[in-house]
């Protein structure tokens, strides 16, 4: 009787049966996305501690940043969409502004919280969605078929199949040894219970590649189980007012907003491109909802002491697992919470196990190449660079760039010019004027 008033609960909550899901995909799709995404938790921490922030205070302030984001996202927005630090994002922060530019870290994070504070702004007066929505249809599409490629390239590249090469931008890794070839199996394995509709496949794959792991010694075994959360009095509301009127300061934030804006724009376009959450004419009903979310955890992770939050696109993966809902972010962000006390257990899953999930979510997202015209050229171009520049400049921001910027000039030039709206003009202006103004100044 207690199970039927839950899931009636969950039911009326997050809508289940209108979004054709239900309790059991849910949870799967949530643990699924945070298994996916759970080396942020290690990641982050070792990035901002080589910029002299305190290792476990930034473990801590990612994880409840995380955690507080993702939950928006499940209650605002109603979507299976999580949220934590960003991977590039937390690079900039660390190598270029406080080791490239000798700033302080107590500067950077004021850059990152008065960002926060202009998106929360930008959400109110719908800037943002306003952007969204002017992505044309063709290049929502390539953006997710992009996202997959990107993703694939990131699985491979952490889990050692795919390297710098000797003489060459990228080479193939030394398969045979460990890492790699754990990676290898756990691709065999998912892909087994994909063809065999395993549901969970992801998740069961990424727990079965863990425990393969072991043996051959790339899973460690977990020190503990349980331990307090380190405190976050050496990193939370560390700010640095002084500074905040400079050209630098200014560089700085609007590095990180333009990055944020535009990886956050191309995740929440690839994702729901695959998901088919967009409407007829290519918008994603309560955007707004899920962009504000996206700024209240950049604000939040700010003042708790860690890098600009963004939407995460290993979402995708529990979109590849049937997440449709509010219920996957929900799993997800309490996954986060709980990881503040079970670190030692969340910490030994290897890049090498994720890795197959990763690759295989990027298979998934190729689906929407089916749908892009590719008969026009206008469109067929800046679709086509849109999906080749995400993964070669390892940026969903410039694959956006480059597929607007295109977009604009091609129709401009071949006398489509109706085709064109008045904020991708705009988009593209500025994109331009990024790139060209650096040259003038200097």
């Amino acid at each position: 009787m207690d199970s039927i008033k839950e899931n009636s609960f969950l039911e009326r909550r997050f809508k289940l049966s209108e979004n054709k899901t239900d309790v059991r995909t849910e949870v799967l799709a949530g643990l699924t996305t945070f298994m996916t995404m759970a080396y942020i938790l290690i990641v982050n921490p070792s990035i901002l501690s080589d910029a002299g922030m305190d290792w476990g205070g930034v473990f801590t302030a990612t994880a409840i940043s995380a955690a507080v984001a993702t939950l928006l996202m499940a209650f605002l927005a109603n979507y299976p969409f999580a949220l934590a630090p960003g991977m590039g994002l937390n690079a900039f922060f660390a190598y270029s502004v406080v080791l490239g530019m000798s700033k302080s870290w107590q500067f950077a994070l004021t850059a990152v919280f008065i960002e926060g504070i202009i998106f929360i702004l930008l959400s109110l007066v719908k800037v943002r969605e306003a952007i969204f929505n002017a992505i044309p249809m063709n290049l929502k599409k390539a953006v997710s078929v992009g996202i997959g490629l990107f993703i694939a390239l990131i699985g491979l590249v952490n889990a050692g199949v795919v390297v710098p090469g000797d003489g060459t931008i990228v080479g193939l890794g030394n398969i045979t040894s460990r890492g790699p070839l754990l990676a290898l199996i756990g691709l065999i394995i998912t892909g087994l219970l994909l063809a065999r509709k395993v549901k969970g496949a992801l998740f069961f794959g990424i727990i079965i590649t863990t425990i393969i792991g072991i043996p051959l010694g790339v899973t460690p075994l977990p020190e503990g189980f349980i331990q307090a959360p380190p405190s976050l009095s050496q990193v939370a509301f560390k700010f640095e007012w002084n500074q905040i009127f400079t050209f630098d300061m200014l560089v700085v934030m609007f590095t990180f907003l333009f990055v944020d804006i535009f990886d956050t724009v191309g995740t929440l376009v690839g994702v729901a491109s695959k998901a088919k959450m967009l409407d007829k004419d290519g918008k994603l009903p309560k955007v707004s909802q899920a962009l504000f979310s996206d700024a209240i955890g950049t604000t939040v992770g700010a003042l708790l002491g860690t890098s600009t939050v963004t939407t995460y696109v290993e979402s995708a993966a529990g979109v590849a697992e049937g997440g449709r809902t509010g219920l996957t972010s929900f799993v997800t962000a309490t996954m986060f919470i709980l990881a503040l006390f079970f670190s030692p257990i969340f910490s030994i899953i290897p890049a090498e196990a994720t890795a197959a999930a990763l690759v295989l979510v990027g298979l998934f997202m190729m689906s929407p190449i089916k749908e892009i015209d590719l008969s026009d050229f206008t469109e067929a171009i800046p679709a086509f660079l849109t999906i080749v520049m995400m993964p070669f400049a390892y940026s969903i921001a410039q694959g956006i760039v480059f597929g607007m910027v295109s977009y604009v000039v091609l129709k401009l030039i071949t006398g489509k010019h109706k085709d064109i709206s008045v904020v991708m003009y705009i988009l593209a202006l500025l994109f331009v004027l990024k790139e060209i103004l650096p040259l003038i100044t200097g």
